[in-house]
Protein backbone atom coordinates (compact mmCIF):
# COMPACT_ATOMS: atom_id res chain seq x y z
CA UNK A 1 0.00 0.00 0.00
CA UNK A 2 1.16 3.27 -0.75
CA UNK A 3 0.85 6.36 1.20
CA UNK A 4 0.54 9.69 -1.01
CA UNK A 5 -0.28 13.46 -0.32
CA UNK A 6 -2.34 13.14 -3.47
CA UNK A 7 -4.90 10.49 -4.11
CA UNK A 8 -6.23 12.17 -7.52
CA UNK A 9 -3.49 10.65 -9.55
CA UNK A 10 -3.65 7.16 -8.19
CA UNK A 11 -7.20 7.39 -8.90
CA UNK A 12 -6.54 7.97 -12.45
CA UNK A 13 -4.60 5.51 -13.41
CA UNK A 14 -7.12 2.71 -13.20
CA UNK A 15 -10.97 2.94 -14.32
CA UNK A 16 -12.26 0.44 -11.18
CA UNK A 17 -10.28 2.51 -8.40
CA UNK A 18 -12.63 3.60 -5.78
CA UNK A 19 -11.71 6.33 -3.47
CA UNK A 20 -13.40 5.85 0.08
CA UNK A 21 -13.37 7.18 3.42
CA UNK A 22 -12.81 5.36 6.28
CA UNK A 23 -12.34 6.54 10.17
CA UNK A 24 -11.04 9.81 9.16
CA UNK A 25 -8.21 8.38 6.74
CA UNK A 26 -8.96 8.26 2.96
CA UNK A 27 -7.91 5.02 0.66
CA UNK A 28 -7.96 3.88 -3.00
CA UNK A 29 -9.33 0.61 -3.41
CA UNK A 30 -9.57 -1.37 -6.41
CA UNK A 31 -10.89 -5.07 -6.44
CA UNK A 32 -9.46 -6.42 -10.14
CA UNK A 33 -5.51 -4.75 -9.58
CA UNK A 34 -4.71 -5.14 -6.05
CA UNK A 35 -1.68 -2.82 -7.07
CA UNK A 36 -3.03 0.36 -6.75
CA UNK A 37 -4.31 0.46 -2.78
CA UNK A 38 -3.04 3.69 -1.48
CA UNK A 39 -3.48 5.38 1.86
CA UNK A 40 -3.86 8.95 2.41
CA UNK A 41 -4.02 11.01 6.12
Amino acid sequence: MKIRNSLRSLKARDKDCRVIRRRGRTYVINKKNPRFKARQG
